[in-house]
């Protein structure tokens, strides 16, 4: 049985990068960059005011200045500003020859006559220099970047309107489970909504993946083998929900182990999410996630999603903190790591949920994240401070 940390270095160490396609710029945003960007232009392409003022030569100062010109943004100035003279300008418009200053119209005054004072005794320049903050040619976004909003800017600011990205890895998601019935249902007495499936899709179509729900299959192997051949002539990733444990009908990792996968494991020493199964085979990767909702969300969080990015060239940063716990925490088993649900309270410190294990999926609602329960370690005092990956 593996431990956390084991299990997470295993399969990003599996992880290979699926090609790459051109997207338009307004599809670009959660795609994960293929190619280095460079910049097109100077940024910024000329010599601008920071502000609106009055565009000067600083050895002037404080004035009077007589006022040549309005330079509007978009606009070229048409005079350049000579001694005693200077430019009314607004934000973002290119600043003339002679002037090497801009004041802040709030610091000047009007002398009636055409012409302005200064009325402090010094001034920043205000003025956003020529190629300040990249070169044409720098490279101003790196392989492997996710794009999220500020980074679309930067592509536009690039002239970068058919950004290369990796491919989006194609996930295939497998219910089991004959207790199952899907959300629009009203369950027998027997019978259980299908949340897993429609959490785990959520999920993943967040990481940027495309998923094909293939729906719930009975726990009955020649059904599950079927569903499962299909998937995998399908998509880069398969993930199964339940059948992974020790029940007579948990048949997941047989089915894999059939169609030529190999399970490089079948359990990880965490609480939440033991059986958690994890198989390769010649071009397609396999997740069996067990049935629990809450087992299936963290891990899906915590190995599945990070396992995506590494396809697509990503390097995810797990979102470690550290937090003082509000409370002293007790356990009777410590074979396993535990994750637990946190609150965060207005002291500064995460308090543990109410909490009755893997089902109890209304716990993760307001829940700020998960704390972590090293192995071995049964009670944990108030004011420790906790890891806690953040929801």
């Amino acid at each position: 049985m593996l431990s956390f940390d084991e299990a997470m270095k295993l399969i990003l160490g599996k992880a290979r990068l699926l090609g790459s396609e051109t997207v338009p710029l307004a599809a670009a945003c959660g795609r994960v960059l293929a190619r280095d960007v460079v910049s097109d232009v100077d940024m910024p392409p000329f010599d601008k005011s920071a502000m609106d003022g009055y565009a000067c030569r600083r050895e002037d100062l404080p004035g009077p200045f007589r006022v040549i010109e309005t330079i509007q943004a978009g606009v070229e100035p048409l005079k350049a500003v000579g001694s005693g003279e200077c430019a009314k300008i607004m934000t973002g418009a290119r600043v003339p020859q002679g002037a090497d200053c801009v004041l802040m119209v709030e610091h000047t005054e009007n002398d009636g006559d055409g012409s302005i004072r200064f009325m402090k005794t010094a001034t920043e320049t205000n003025i956003c220099f020529h190629g300040e903050d990249v070169r044409k040619g720098e490279v101003v976004l790196r392989r492997g970047t996710r794009l999220d909003p500020r980074h679309i800017a930067v592509l536009a600011a690039a002239g970068c309107v058919l950004p290369e990205v990796a491919c989006r890895p194609g996930v295939g998601i497998i219910a089991t489970g004959g207790e199952l019935v899907e959300p629009d249902m009203i369950p027998g007495t027997a019978q259980i909504r299908n949340s897993n499936s429609a959490q785990i899709r959520a999920r993943l179509e967040q990481a940027c993946a495309a998923v094909t729900y293939y729906g719930i299959v009975p726990d009955e192997e020649p059904q599950l083998d079927a569903a499962f051949k299909r998937a995998l002539a399908e998509n880069d990733v398969v993930v199964f929900s339940g059948g992974v444990s020790m029940g007579d009908f948990d048949f997941v990792p047989e089915i894999m182990a059939r169609n030529g996968i190999e399970i490089l494991f079948d359990a990880i020493a965490v609480k939440p999410g033991k059986p958690t199964t994890f198989g390769v085979g010649p071009s397609v990767y396999c997740f069996g996630l067990p049935g629990n909702p809450v087992s299936t969300f963290m891990q899906c969080e915590v190995l599945v999603k990070p396992f995506l990015y590494a396809l697509m060239g990503h390097a995810y940063q797990a979102p470690w903190t550290q937090w003082p716990l509000a409370d002293s925490f007790s356990r009777t088993k410590e074979e396993r790591e535990a994750w637990i649900p946190v609150v965060r309270t207005p002291e500064g410190t995460v308090l543990p949920k109410p909490y009755h294990g893997s089902a109890h999926s209304t716990a993760l609602v307001d829940a700020y994240g998960f704390m972590v329960v090293p192995q071995k370690v049964a009670h944990i005092q108030e004011g420790t401070l906790v890891r806690v990956w953040p929801l």
